[in-house]
C-alpha cells in the first residue's frame, strides 16, 4: 500500500493547484515529511495552458481574446529522516504567480498586461510521537515580484490628471511566514488525517513615485487525508481554505476615473476561497499504479479583477506512476473547466485550462 499512497498523492503536486483561488499556483508543501525512505529528494515541473477569454459588457469594443498567458512552475525538495521520531525537509517551490496579457487590439483594456512572481525557501520538521500521532512545522521565507501595465479610457496614475497609462515594477520583496501541523495515521490501511496552517506574509513596496504599499498573500488551512478502501485501493483527498478578501494590489497612485476619481485596487481578491480535491489511486503491478483526481472550487457570482477573468472550476486529473527501491517517477494531466465570470467590463465564459506534470523522486 505505500507505494499507491505516494502515486496518489503525488498527483496533487504535479499539476494540482494550477488554477487555484486568485494567484496561487502551488499548495501546502509539508506533504514531503512523510516520505518512507531516509533520504529522497524530488524535482517537479508543471506547465500550464490556459484559455481565458470574453466579449464586452456594456461598453463599444471587441473581444478580450484569451488573456491568460501559459507558464511553468518548477519545485524541489530534501527530505531526511534523522532518527527515529525527526524528520527533516527544504522545498523550494514557486508558490505564488499571474501572467495576464490583453493583447488582443480592440479590447477594453488592449495592451494592458501583469506579471506576478514569487520563490519560496520552507524549512521544516516533524516529530512522531509513535506510529499514529506526529506534529510538524517550519519556515518560509518568501520573495514576491511583479510589473503591471494597465491601459485603459478609464483609469490612470493620478486624480488630477487625464485618464492614461498606469505601470508599476516592483523589485522581489522577501518576507518570513510559517506553517504548523499535526497528523494522525494507521499505517496498516494507508490511513493519514493531516492538518495544515499556512501563515500570512505581508510584503512591502513601493510605487513607481516611491509611495508604500503593502500586499499580503493570506493565511490557509489544508486539511489532507487518505485511506486504503480495499486491496491496492486508495482513497484520498484535500479540502483548503484560503482567506484571499485579504489579498489587494492597490498603490496609492493608481485611480478609476468612473463615476469619480477615487482610488482602488489594480487587484483584489472579492471572496475566500474553498478547494476542494477527492481522488482514488489504484496497484496495477509491482511498479505500476495509477490515480484519478476531481477538483472543485465554487463560483462566488462575484465581479472579478478586470486581470483575472475567472471564478471557480471543476477539474479532471489522471496520473500515471513507476516506482522502485532507488527511483519514483509520475507523469499527470488535468484539464480545468473553469467557470464564467464578470469582470467590471466583461463578460467571460467557456474558458478552460490544461495542464501537464511531471516529478522525479529519488531515494537513498
Amino acid at each position: 500500500m505505500k507505494r499507491l499512497t505516494l502515486a496518489a498523492t503525488t498527483l496533487v503536486a504535479v499539476a494540482g493547484t494550477a488554477q487555484a483561488g486568485e494567484i496561487e499556483r502551488r499548495g501546502d508543501p509539508s506533504m514531503i515529511l512523510f516520505e518512507k525512505s531516509k533520504n529522497y529528494v524530488e524535482l517537479s515541473a508543471a506547465t500550464v495552458h490556459p484559455n481565458v477569454s470574453g466579449a464586452p459588457r456594456g461598453v463599444p469594443t471587441g473581444p478580450t481574446g484569451n488573456i491568460q498567458k501559459s507558464y511553468q512552475s518548477f519545485a524541489g525538495g530534501y527530505k531526511h529522516q534523522l532518527n527515529e521520531k525527526v524528520a527533516l525537509a527544504l522545498v523550494i517551490d514557486e508558490p505564488i504567480g499571474a501572467s495576464v496579457d490583453y493583447n488582443r487590439a480592440g479590447a477594453f483594456f488592449a495592451g494592458s498586461n501583469a506579471e506576478v512572481n514569487s520563490i519560496a525557501v520552507t524549512g521544516m520538521a516533524k516529530y512522531k510521537f509513535n506510529d499514529r500521532m506526529s506534529v510538524y512545522g517550519g519556515l518560509r521565507y518568501m520573495g514576491l515580484s511583479g510589473n503591471i501595465q494597465v491601459i485603459s479610457p478609464a483609469t490612470g496614475g493620478s486624480a488630477l490628471a487625464p485618464p492614461g497609462p498606469y505601470s508599476l515594477n516592483v523589485d522581489k520583496d522577501y518576507q518570513f511566514g510559517y506553517l504548523v501541523g499535526a497528523a494522525y495515521e494507521i499505517p496498516s490501511i494507508a490511513m493519514r488525517v493531516a492538518l495544515t496552517y499556512e501563515s500570512k506574509t505581508e510584503h512591502d513596496f513601493r510605487d513607481n513615485n516611491g509611495s508604500p504599499f503593502k500586499v499580503e498573500i493570506p493565511q490557509a488551512v489544508t486539511l489532507h487525508a487518505q485511506s486504503g478502501i480495499a486491496t491496492d485501493t486508495l482513497l484520498f483527498g484535500s479540502v483548503k481554505w484560503r482567506e484571499w478578501t485579504k489579498f489587494k494590489v492597490q498603490p496609492a497612485d493608481f485611480f478609476q476615473f468612473s463615476p469619480a476619481p477615487a482610488n482602488v485596487p489594480i487587484a483584489s481578491g472579492p471572496s475566500d476561497i474553498w478547494t476542494y480535491e477527492l481522488g482514488i489511486g489504484r496497484k496495477l503491478s509491482k511498479n505500476w499504479s495509477g490515480a484519478a483526481i476531481l477538483g472543485y472550487e465554487k463560483d462566488q457570482g462575484d465581479v472579478v479583477g478586470n486581470l483575472s477573468g475567472k471564478d471557480g472550476y471543476i477539474s479532471y486529473g489522471l496520473a500515471a506512476t513507476y516506482e522502485n527501491e532507488a527511483i519514483k517517477v509520475t507523469a499527470g494531466v488535468r484539464y480545468f473547466d473553469v467557470g464564467s465570470a464578470d469582470t467590471s467590463v466583461s463578460s467571460f465564459s467557456g474558458s478552460d485550462a490544461i495542464a501537464f506534470g511531471t516529478k522525479v523522486g529519488f531515494k537513498f
